[in-house]
């Protein structure tokens, strides 16, 4: 009798005993009621039946926030899904004051895209990610904070716009490469057409720049093999047959 008695103690002692990894805490609830501090990591007694033990990860966990289906501020339906990065900072509040923390912070994570996606247009979308980013991180901290959760980061992965409106986007594109194109020849002419202001008034003032031009001419046309013979005649030499008689 006394060596079951000692068996039974010793399974009794073993079954008491927990260990926690370091990225562990474990919320203990003796007789219903939870216990100020957290164990772990490490090992610990608990007294059961009268302790109960929940283990909670510290560990930073990574949320993939499904596509939703949002209409822009500027009336476009897109697709947008997006990543939360968050971890628990309070154990015992994870615990109690929500049922299931991952399945919340999920929620809201969802319904605050929507949200603040909705009330930015198109353009703004896809070129200032970083400001939607922060606004969604501060306002999912907000609300998940009673819950000890730590939203760290929240980024937009993806956003899948209609086909229609990529054709749209591609024809805009398009448009303004050609205007940009446009405006830079336009400036390249102008340009040219300056230089060549400033060659004539320089010329103007200096009648021997263009008989070193006319030399240097022929010099390129002597190197260059060619069956056409280009000769340039100085317009000084039509000077004799327009002089008045």
């Amino acid at each position: 009798m006394i060596r079951i008695i000692l068996i039974l103690a010793i399974f009794y002692i073993i079954s008491c005993i927990k260990i926690v990894k370091e990225y562990e805490r474990a919320v203990i609830f003796r007789l219903g009621r939870v216990l100020k501090t957290p164990k772990g990591p490490g090992i610990f007694f608990v007294l059961w039946p009268i302790d109960k033990m929940t283990k909670v990860s510290l560990r930073t966990v990574t949320l993939d926030v499904p596509p939703q289906d949002i209409i822009t501020k500027d009336n476009v339906s897109v697709k947008v899904n997006a990543v939360v990065y968050y971890r628990i900072m309070d154990p015992i509040k994870a615990v109690i004051e929500v049922e299931d923390y991952d399945f919340a912070t999920s929620q809201i994570s969802q319904t605050t895209l929507r949200s603040v996606v909705g009330q930015v247009e198109l353009d703004e979308l896809l070129s200032n990610r970083e400001k939607i980013n922060l606004s969604l991180q501060e306002i999912i901290d907000k609300q998940t904070d009673p819950w000890g959760v730590k939203v760290s980061v929240v980024e937009i992965k993806h956003v899948d716009l209609p086909t229609e409106m990529q054709r749209a986007m591609a024809r805009q594109a398009e448009a303004e490469r050609e205007r940009r194109a446009k405006i830079i020849a336009a400036e390249g002419e102008f340009q040219a057409a300056d230089k060549l202001r400033q060659a004539a008034e320089m010329i103007k003032d200096h009648p021997i720049a263009l008989q070193m031009r006319y030399l240097q001419t022929l010099v390129e046309m002597s190197s260059e093999r060619s069956s056409t013979v280009v000769f340039p005649l100085p317009l000084e030499f039509l000077k004799v047959f327009t002089r008045e008689k």
